[in-house]
């Protein structure tokens, strides 16, 4: 095994949008290859036609692409030596498999009916049992193993509906090593006959996955917790095929819990507590039902893919922030727990908080341009959507938003004159008194030559002492009057970047309305 190169793949279904939790299989596949030098592939498995949803796997394609995970070959990415990678495509294969496990006497022709199957399980309910089709049962069933070989092929010949079972071996124990949670240990009793082929040639998820990853060499197979169930079968099929020497080794990944911590993060906690499941906005072909996704909301793929790396996975020193390269160099399957991952939404912001925090200003004025311009019908030559006026507002700003589309949301005072304002604010903080202050301060103001945010907070200052009043009293009156609002950037630097005849001006028309209560 060790000799072998590290080949390793994700395979989802195209039966909706993937989830979070997808993406982080798909993420811990990749920094495992990467960092063995190996190669991640992307297979699409779509065998159950029945749950196919249509731009399901565009979507899959698209959110790997966002999230800066791309395979070295598959669906999407480009074909390699073992393409096509989609198992509606490889079909006859299958076939060849499945009839190579019936003559090696490993796996059985079964010709019970739905009807059939439905009867025996309303008896056995009955009688107070669950019924499983396996090896104490399967020799009173309608099967190849019941049925004489002539019988068989009549059967097959005139287009009798079957499926073709896996015969599992009685009462044997089966070993899977797993990197993550050490050795289990299952008794064959336990597994039932499972379904590994239709007669509408269509492989049922076991066989056509083992197959897949024997064809394409896959030596690690790292998937969520809940194939481990599945993981007995896979060894005993590869055990039914001889493939023994060459069986991936298995790596099950703990689950993504709620908030709360007890079950499974779906798409109804996100719906309830308002936050995304999925990676990019998913739009329901049939009901029309958007869901939000991560990118729309505004995160930093960069944040989003460092956020899931720690969700199950602990680095090797107390580092938080990882770039791709980083996250790679650090990776090992050793350090994934076993127990699952309780998802935290608010430290997913503080992910995206801290990315921001190292954009350029360059690069946050160039995105505010563009938000402002559309959010405030701002064009052409106005002064706001000048580089300098952006570089200064994102200067103000940058340590106060944790999304860039917030910046014009919570600055909207620096490009726009307040229509209202706090009023609760002001009748808690106006005094009589401040009137004479207020007008005092708009005289010292209009006479100023700069408008340097150290000098507008000078004059406040001397105005206030010159006024007999302390300067707390007012200074959050001297806000709400110019922004509207009691909070929000440096005061005087929002003073200084809007500029002298707009601070008068917007100072003048609050005396005249706001202060009439």
């Amino acid at each position: 095994m060790s000799s072998r190169k590290i080949r390793v793949r994700f395979a989802p279904s195209p039966t909706g949008p993937l989830h979070m939790g997808g993406v982080r299989t798909a993420l811990y596949n990749y920094l495992f290859a990467k960092k063995q030098g190996g190669d991640f592939i992307l297979r699409i498995e779509d065998t159950d036609q029945n749950r196919f949803v249509k731009g399901a796997e565009e979507y899959i394609i698209e959110s790997l692409k966002w999230c800066g995970i791309e395979p070295n070959e598959g669906i999407g990415f480009g074909n390699g030596p073992h393409a096509p990678y989609r198992q509606s495509e490889r079909k006859e294969l299958y076939r060849k498999h499945v009839e190579e496990l019936i003559a090696k006497g490993k796996a059985y022709y079964a010709f019970d009916s739905a009807e059939d199957l439905d009867i025996i399980r309303k008896q056995w309910e009955a009688e107070k049992k669950t019924f499983a089709y396996d090896s104490s049962t399967r020799l009173n069933m309608k099967n190849s193993l019941t049925l004489d070989a002539l019988k068989v092929k009549d059967l097959i010949s005139s287009g009798a509906s079957y499926v073709v079972r896996l015969l599992v071996p009685e009462n044997e124990e089966i070993h899977v090593q797993d990197i993550i949670r050490g050795e289990v240990n299952v008794n064959s009793s336990l597994i039932d006959d499972k379904v590994l082929f239709k007669s509408d040639g269509m492989p049922t998820y076991h066989l056509a996955n083992v197959v897949d990853d024997y064809l394409m060499q896959i030596t690690h197979v790292i998937r969520g917790e809940e194939w481990l169930p599945s993981a007995p079968l896979h060894v005993l099929l590869y055990r039914s095929f001889g493939w023994e020497s060459v069986m991936p080794q298995f790596a099950h990944l703990p689950l993504l819990l709620k908030p709360e911590g007890n079950g499974k993060l779906s798409k109804r906690d996100g719906d309830r507590l308002g936050f995304p499941v999925f990676p990019l906005e998913w739009k329901d072909p049939e009901s029309g039902e958007v869901s939000s996704g991560y990118r729309e909301k505004g995160y930093y793929p960069e944040a989003f893919i460092n956020m899931l790396a720690l969700l199950g996975w602990h680095a090797s020193g107390d580092k938080e922030l990882f770039t791709m390269e980083e996250l790679i160099q650090d990776f090992t399957l050793e350090r994934v727990h076993k127990a699952g991952a309780k998802f935290d939404p608010e430290k997913a912001k503080w992910f995206n908080e801290h990315y921001l925090r190292l954009k350029s200003d360059k690069v946050l004025a160039a995105h505010l341009k563009k938000i402002a311009a559309d959010e405030f019908g701002l064009k052409g030559d106005d002064h706001r959507l000048k580089d300098e006026f952006l570089l200064n507002a994102v200067r103000l700003l940058k340590e106060r938003v944790q999304f860039e589309h917030e910046m014009a949301e919570k600055g909207v005072y620096l490009f726009m004159a307040p229509a209202d304002y706090d009023r609760p604010l002001i009748e808690k903080k106006w005094k009589p008194t401040h009137g004479g202050f207020f007008q005092a301060l708009l005289n010292s103001l209009s006479g100023m030559s700069g408008f340097s945010a150290a000098e507008v907070e000078s004059v406040f200052k001397e105005t206030a002492a010159a006024q007999g009043v302390k300067p707390g009293e007012v200074l959050q009156l001297l806000r709400v009057f110019v922004s509207g609002q009691g909070g929000g950037v440096d005061l005087f630097g929002m003073l200084s970047l809007l500029g002298k005849e707009e601070v008068l001006e917007r100072l003048e028309k609050a005396m005249s309305t706001a202060v009439s209560v």
